[in-house]
Parts: C-alpha cells; structure tokens; sequence
C-alpha cells in the first residue's frame, strides 16, 4: 500500500493517541492508520497516555480495556474529564465484553473487540471526525447567524459575554458537568437554562435547587430521596430531584453553601452515576447532567473548606465566570430595552417605548452592586409608577438618581481618568450618542473626544442600542 500525500488527505490535521501494551500491535495500528493519513501517537501505557492528554488535545483516544498499572476505563474517565469533547472507543478481549459496555456508559464512544478488525476501527475514525467536522461547521453557521446582543434568554454584547455564548455553543452536543461563578444577581441561572435549552438534552426535565436554603437533612432527602420509615415524618417513598432530572438536568445553585458530608455523596453520585436515597440499603442508577453554581469565591472556599478539592475538579469540567455589570456597561442599553419590552408585555395599559438620554446616562454611570437583578428591578419599578412612554430621571429609584454627583464628588474623587470617563458617558447619554453634539457639550473639539474614546476604551456600543 502507498503512503498517502498527508497534506491531501481531509483528516491530515486529526490527532488520534493509540495505548495499548503490545508493541506489536502498536506498530501495526500506527502502520495502518499512518498510511491512511492519519496523525497518530502511540503508548504503551495509560499513565503516559494521561500524561499526553493533559499536554494536547486528541480527537479520539483508542485504548485497550486491560493494561498493567491505569486501566483503559480509567484512562477514559480521566480523559474525558480533561477533554470532554475526546472520544474514546475500548479495544477488548471477548472476556471482557461486559467492562466494554460498561465503558461506554461512562463515555466510551464505541468498543473492538481483538483482534481488531481495521477496517472497522477506520469506519469508526471517520465516523467520529466526520461528526466533529460537522459540529464545526455547525458552531461557524450558528455563531454567524447569531444576534450578537443576546443568546436566547441571555442579553449582552459585550465581548465577555461573546465568550459566554462560544462555550455554550461548543458544549451543545455533550453533557459535560458545568460550573457557573459569579457575584448575585448576575444571571447564572438563566445561563445554567440557555446551556439546557441547547444540549442533547433539552427534551429533559430542567430541576434547580438552591442549596443554601436548606440545611443538611432536608436537602439530602431533597437531592437523593428517601424510603418510607427512614425518619419520623417519612410516610412514603420520596423521588429526589436527582432521579427526577434523569434524562435532563439539575441546576445547584450556591454550591459551596452544601454541607461537606453531603458533598461526598453528590461526589459518589457524579462519579458512578449511582445514588442512595435516604434509608435504602440499594442505589440506584442516575443519568442526570449536573450544573452547579456558587457567588463565593473559590479559592477562598476551597482554602477553608467550604468546597471540596475533589467535587470542585468534578464539576469544573466547564467554567463559565460571568463578569459583573459594572464591568460591561455596554450591555446595559439592551438589557434595559429588553426589561422594558418584556414588561411592556405583561402590562398592557401602561405604554413604555424608552428611556431618556439622562436616565440612561446615570444607568451608565451606576456600579450596580446588584447586577442585572437590581438593573431588572428598576425597570419594573418604572412601569409600577405608571411612567407614561419615556423613562425618565425622575422615575428612578433614588440611589440612581444620586448616583451622578456621587461618581465626581464622591469622597472628594480627583481622579481625573475615572471624572473624564464619566463626563465623556454623561455626554454621550445626553446627546443620544452625536459625538459632534457630545465633543461641544464638553468644550473639546471632535478629534480630541475621538482620541480620549479611544484611549480609555469607551465602548462603541453603549449608545448603540439605547432606545427600541
């Protein structure tokens, strides 16, 4: 057989790892594949095969089920946890038919069974690069297609909720274990339902539970269910929430607030999909995604114990952090025309089409410690007041109407970049985004506020979409 020309082949860029502890069979596989096209490693054993993961990404990892030292299925949880998106397809023995399907329980995209049968494992190569490269073209059209102010629920322009919406793009046909950070009121529940909305998985149930709002007991009868008779009060078998998501998800919002015992057992549950409900000597069997969340920080939860090691490296498979509003003011303009749209919606008789220049020019200039929940609440504030069309100073809460004179005067602020941000804002905001109007309502010329626009990264798009 001729070498094939790697540079025409259409998998030339693919890179496939081979761990098997036979040389003779690494050498016919590397062979075979080489020829083929194929960018292919080789190993002899799963600890440098894990190595190997950890420092590149593979397309497909294809490892035999019994090898001295790391298995192959725990080479395949390692890699999967690692590259959620690498599949694994288990080389077996005939007498290990049933670890091979248990493989594929925990990932494993497919088995062979030896002596391997090449031209199968070809069949099964391309299938998979076949898929990703779809996949890819998928994410292309999707991300092109887009609106670039929201992802469904999610409303935001900013270039770090781009990021945002990349992952949950890539992560829509896997189901890896998710972790959501950020401070409160920032939306990680609406993200943790877009991410659900958009997986394999969205024909499931969608569960949240908040696990700060329960103490230990409660919330592990509430995750794991119970028998009857397992305590007082215990009259019938309880379904938890856990199994109640099967096929779906379960969002656990405030993650670092469950107690460390019961962390142990959600470990336990996330790594043999199995639970035991309250009282039941059995367990059973979960296919249950999880995403979790927390608003605490995680190294300081980690560094007292807050949150264990082990559970956070299990659900951090995927991190999402979401940055805070104070930190990407331009998407405050369509986060408020969404507020005002939606509520318009649900309160027919009062008529709110947009804010004023003023009132969205404080919105601008205000931290939100809150986030998008205090934004949201301010919003509906207006429409309870019975605003007639147009928001206006005077219809928002008081600390934003303060708001203003505290960012210039606020304990005597001379910082002079912070003052020229905000004038440069408030100028913008009053005249409706005009940079001519704006540069004579601050006495410079146009080229100088096109300079300082510029130098301090004021965001064209914060006046982009300020009215519907």
């Amino acid at each position: 057989m001729a070498d094939t020309d790697m540079t025409e082949h259409p998998h030339a860029n693919s890179k496939i790892l081979f761990v098997d502890d036979e040389r003779d069979m690494l050498y016919t596989v590397k062979t075979y594949l080489s020829r083929g096209g194929y960018g292919v490693f080789v190993t002899e054993n799963g600890e440098k095969a894990l190595e190997m993961a950890h420092k590149d990404a593979f397309d497909i990892v294809i490892t035999d089920l019994n090898m001295p030292g790391l298995s192959g299925l725990e080479l395949l949880k390692a890699v999967k946890e690692i590259h959620a998106e690498t599949e694994v397809i288990i080389v077996t023995g005939y007498g290990s038919i049933e670890s091979a399907i248990k493989a594929l329980k925990w990932g494993g995209y497919d088995y062979l069974q030896k002596p391997i049968n090449l031209d199968r494992l070809r069949l099964l190569i391309d299938r998979i690069l076949e898929k990703k490269r779809l996949k890819e073209e998928n994410l292309h059209l999707k991300y092109k297609l887009k609106e670039r102010y929201r992802y469904d629920d999610i409303i935001g322009l900013s270039p770090r909720m781009q990021d945002i919406y990349e992952i949950i793009d890539r992560i829509s046909t896997d189901d890896p274990t998710v972790l959501i950070q950020g401070e409160s009121g920032t939306g990680k529940e609406v993200i943790a339902k877009v991410i659900h909305k958009n997986s394999n998985r969205k024909s499931g149930p969608f569960v949240s539970i908040n696990c700060g709002a329960l103490v230990e007991g409660l919330l592990e009868t509430e995750l794991f269910g119970h028998v009857k008779g397992s305590f007082t009060g215990a009259i019938r078998d309880k379904e938890g929430l856990m199994k109640a998501a099967e096929g779906g998800a379960i969002f656990l919002d405030e993650i670092a607030e469950m107690p460390p015992p019961l962390q142990v057992k959600l470990l336990r549950a996330l790594q043999e999909k199995k639970i035991r409900p309250v009282g039941d000597t059995r367990e059973t069997y979960v296919d249950t995604r999880v995403i979790a969340a927390t608003n605490k920080d995680i190294d300081e939860a980690l560094e007292t114990g807050r949150l264990r090691r082990d559970l956070y490296y299990r659900l951090n498979v995927v991190s999402i952090h979401i940055p805070p509003l104070r930190e990407r003011k331009e998407d405050i303009p369509p986060l408020v025309n969404h507020f005002i749209s939606r509520f318009g919606e649900t309160n027919k008789r009062k008529i709110v089409k947009k804010i004023s220049p003023e009132a969205l020019g404080l919105f601008l200039e205000y931290d939100w410690p809150g986030n998008v929940r205090e934004l949201e609440n301010a919003v509906e504030r207006a429409f309870a007041l019975g605003v007639d069309e147009t928001i206006g100073v005077d219809d928002l809460p008081p600390v934003l109407r303060g708001s203003g004179r505290d960012v210039n005067a606020r304990a005597g602020n001379y910082n002079l970049k912070e003052n020229e941000v905000t004038l440069i804002r408030r100028a913008l905001a009053e005249t409706n985004g005009n940079k001519a109007d704006a540069s004579r309502l601050l006495g410079i010329d146009l080229s100088t506020l096109y300079r300082k626009i510029a130098k301090y990264r004021i965001s064209k798009n914060v006046l982009r979409n300020a009215n519907p």
